[in-house]
């Protein structure tokens, strides 16, 4: 796995919006967690909104598969992280300032340039393909029923012959004598009657 997709598998989508979690971020930037947060919360009105950084409440840690608590003591989240969406991405680059912290936060910028990409691209050519699976399907129904059509106006006129050849011969059957049994017949007996 390169470096672009192990950041790609870090970015989640919480409460409709891609974001990256705080201890990931740090992770990247090669900072502790804390420090991390301390840098944003000294330049908070750099992050001011949700659509630059929001705080998961305690359901949301314990709904989600990103966060997982721990049971044993000491090991439970003491403070819900922080998710950053990009735009709180790109502004931890104006907060965090080592040439690292730059270096990380451009290929932090592709990955989420390259979720959304990668997102949004199947959805749109997979319209397109449906699209073009049903009218490839329309056209073969069209064909086919044009085909059914024809068949049913030769079909109607072998039928119609069939109908009035039967006809006369149930007509000629009637203007016949009568004909006589077939199987065995036994004598009748002269006495009996």
């Amino acid at each position: 796995m390169d470096e672009l997709q192990k950041i790609q598998s870090k970015i989640y989508e919480i409460r409709g919006q891609r974001v990256m979690l705080d201890r990931d971020l740090a992770k990247a930037y090669g900072v502790e967690t804390k420090s991390l947060n301390q840098a944003v919360k000294r330049n908070i009105k750099r992050f001011e909104g949700e659509d630059y950084m929001f705080q998961l409440t305690k359901e949301e840690c314990l709904r989600s598969q990103i966060v997982t608590l721990k049971e044993a003591q000491g090991h439970h989240l003491k403070y819900m992280p922080y998710a950053f969406t990009m735009l709180g991405t790109a502004m931890l680059s104006s907060v965090l300032r080592s040439e690292t912290a730059i270096q990380t936060n451009r290929k932090i910028m592709r990955a989420f340039v390259a979720y959304r990409q990668i997102a949004e691209l199947p959805i749109a050519a997979t319209y397109l393909e449906l699209r073009r699976e049903i009218e490839k399907v329309r056209n073969e129904m069209d064909d086919i029923l044009a085909d059914q059509n024809d068949i049913n106006e030769s079909t109607r006129a072998q039928l119609d012959a069939i109908s009035t050849a039967l006809a006369e011969l149930q007509v000629n059957r009637s203007e016949d004598k009568p004909r006589r049994q077939i199987g065995f017949i036994q004598p009748r007996d002269e006495d009996d009657s």
